[in-house]
C-alpha cells in the first residue's frame, strides 16, 4: 500500500515541486496552501507523514497544523518545513519529529522522510498503537459498513414462499365464462317444446 503524506505550504512552487518528488519516489501527496486547509484535510483523510512549514496565513499556522496532527487518532509523522533555521528545542517544543531546512537536496530529503516515518512506526509499536492505515476514522468505518450492508440486499434472492393447500382450498378456481354460458345455451335447447292444443268445434 502507497503511504500517503500530506505537504502543507503557501508557496506554490514548494509544493508543486515536493509534490512532484515524492510521488516519484512511490508516496502518494495530498496538498494544502494554508494551515487552515491542512488541519481540514487531516480531519478527513488519514496520513503516515505531516510536512509542514511554519510561516503560512500567520506564524503561528504551522504550529496549529502540529497541533490537529498530534491530537489525530491514526498518529502521523511530523516534519517542520522552514527557511529560517530553528533551535532543536523550539521544534521539538512543538511537536515536530524533525526539522526539513529549505532548500534541500532531493536525495537527502528523501532520505531523511524514509528514515523519520520507519522510526515513527518503530515508536508507536512499542507504544502498541496502530500504525500507518491500521485504524480507520469512524466516518469511513460507517461508509464500509453500510457498502457492506447494501452489496448483501442486492446479492441475497428472496425466498419464495410456497402456497399452502387450504390457501389453494379456499380460493376456487375461476371457469371461463363462455363454457358457462355454453351449458346454459344447451340447457335451453333439451326442454321440450309444448304441444299446441286443439280447438273445441
Amino acid at each position: 500500500m502507497r503511504r500517503r503524506i500530506l505537504l502543507v505550504d503557501d508557496e506554490v512552487a514548494v509544493l508543486l515541486t515536493l509534490k512532484a518528488v515524492l510521488e516519484i519516489s512511490g508516496f502518494d501527496v495530498d496538498t494544502a496552501a494554508s494551515g487552515r486547509e491542512g488541519v481540514s484535510k487531516l480531519h478527513t483523510r488519514e496520513y503516515q507523514m505531516l510536512i509542514t512549514d511554519m510561516r503560512m496565513e500567520h506564524d503561528a499556522a504551522g504550529v496549529e497544523v502540529i497541533k490537529a496532527a498530534r491530537a489525530a487518532s491514526y498518529h502521523p509523522a511530523v516534519a517542520l518545513l522552514t527557511a529560517f533555521p530553528v533551535a532543536e528545542e523550539d521544534w521539538q517544543e512543538m511537536g515536530a519529529d524533525e526539522l526539513l531546512v529549505k532548500p534541500m537536496h532531493t536525495r537527502i530529503l528523501l532520505q531523511q522522510i524514509e528514515d523519520l516515518i520507519a522510526s515513527h512506526e518503530r515508536k508507536l509499536a512499542k507504544l502498541g498503537l496502530p500504525t500507518g492505515m491500521e485504524q480507520a476514522p469512524a466516518t469511513a468505518k460507517k461508509t464500509i459498513a453500510k457498502k457492506a450492508v447494501a452489496k448483501k440486499a442486492i446479492t441475497k434472492k428472496p425466498a419464495k414462499k410456497p402456497a399452502s393447500k387450504a390457501a389453494a382450498k379456499k380460493v376456487p378456481a375461476k371457469k371461463p365464462a363462455l363454457k358457462k354460458t355454453a351449458k346454459k345455451a344447451a340447457k335451453t335447447s333439451r326442454k321440450p317444446k309444448p304441444t299446441p292444443r286443439r280447438a273445441k268445434t
